[in-house]
């Protein structure tokens, strides 16, 4: 994932799901080794609903 659009989608997150800072940021350092698994991650660790998952990977496909 690019830079760019990785801080669209944390913006996205943030702005339209409401997820929180520390969460977003407990998923980036999760992450790291495999950048586009960020959605993945959040909803691994009960961060986000499947529903906001799957409302992720719609934002993503326009993106």
């Amino acid at each position: 994932m690019n830079p760019s659009l990785k801080t669209r989608l944390v913006r996205f997150l943030q702005e339209e799901l409401g997820v929180s800072q520390d969460s977003i940021q407990i998923a980036l350092r999760q992450e790291e080794p495999i950048p586009s698994l960020l959605p993945m991650v959040l909803w691994q660790y009960g961060l986000v609903t499947l529903e906001q998952l799957d409302q992720i990977f719609d934002w993503l496909e326009t993106a």
